[in-house]
């Protein structure tokens, strides 16, 4: 009997490591043993998807640790908790792994590259003027994926009292009135009702033209004539080379592009991306440009 146990002892010993190792690699046990976060609803392909993030990213509040370990030692940091629950709705919304580590990482790296400086216009903004996180948007009128973004990015900063939102116009050469419809914005700016304007382009995009701009900004009571005159004299063109100029030297290849405190966002358009976008800024800023370990 002894023989016998000793010839099967080493069998056993493997069958019960592959065993554990099976299990391990198993996502939806992986998952439901990290307490704080309940993963069940998500489909199987996400939870494979989630779990290799959580095992292929580190832990970036200075932990030498993936996130899947952070987590199971359970005083992972509010950063990392972030970024795992950022990777979970990225996974249920069929990111694969890899298009998530690579959003994950360009966030993390974003906050050690230098930061770009912009002189804001307060006409221009929503949100309180102290605002400990000023989020820049470099946008155009005629550009579709600004007009989705703008209800999402209105709606949210109105949730975040220490956040506010300023526009920077970006016109694009390929959009025929771009320009125009940059020197309206502006032009109605000085006149008090740029979000009038602003939002009246937005909600008609596909009708704009030289005569829609025209009809918009006389239906908002401004003076036609001198818009007009403005027009003619390229009383705005500087402003508006110049704000795409320091959209450009900041690294706009496209619009939208947004800026927290001057750096630009690498995540996701979700009110999820923008939120651990915002919650990051405020604590790195805490932490004298570090995540607190706890």
């Amino acid at each position: 009997m002894a023989q016998l146990l000793k010839k099967f002892l080493p069998l056993a010993v493997l069958l019960t490591a592959g065993l554990a190792a099976a299990q391990a690699a198993d996502p939806a046990r992986v998952l439901s043993e990290l307490k704080g976060f309940d993963f069940s609803a998500l489909a199987p392909q996400a939870k494979k998807e989630l779990a290799a993030v959580l095992t292929d990213e580190f832990d970036a509040c200075g932990r030498p640790l993936t996130l899947l370990a952070s987590l199971k030692k359970g005083d992972a940091c509010k950063h990392t908790r972030r970024v795992v629950a950022l990777a979970a709705t990225l996974a249920a919304g069929g990111s694969t792994a890899q298009e998530i580590l690579v959003q994950v990482s360009r966030h993390n790296q974003s906050f050690n590259r230098p930061r770009a400086t912009f002189k804001v216009d307060d006409r221009l903004c929503l949100g309180p003027a102290d605002a400990k996180v000023t989020l820049v948007e470099f946008s155009d009128f005629e550009c579709p994926y600004c007009g989705a973004a703008r209800p999402m990015l209105e709606a949210f900063i109105k949730t975040r009292p220490q956040a506010r939102l300023c526009w920077a116009p970006f016109p694009l050469d390929q959009h025929p009135n771009g320009k125009l419809c940059g020197q309206a914005a502006l032009f109605a700016r000085d006149q008090g009702k740029f979000w009038a304007v602003h939002d009246g382009l937005f909600e008609n995009q596909l009708s704009i033209s030289p005569d829609f701009v025209r009809q918009l900004v006389a239906r908002q009571g401004l003076d036609l004539k001198a818009f007009e005159k403005a027009v003619a004299a390229g009383r705005y063109l500087d402003e508006l080379t110049a704000s795409k100029e320091a959209g450009k030297a900041a690294g706009v290849d496209s619009t939208p592009t947004l800026f927290f405190n001057g750096r630009k966002h690498q995540l996701g358009w979700s009110v999820e991306a923008l939120g651990t976008s915002v919650d990051d800024e405020l604590e790195w800023a805490a932490g004298n440009n570090s995540w607190p370990a706890n």
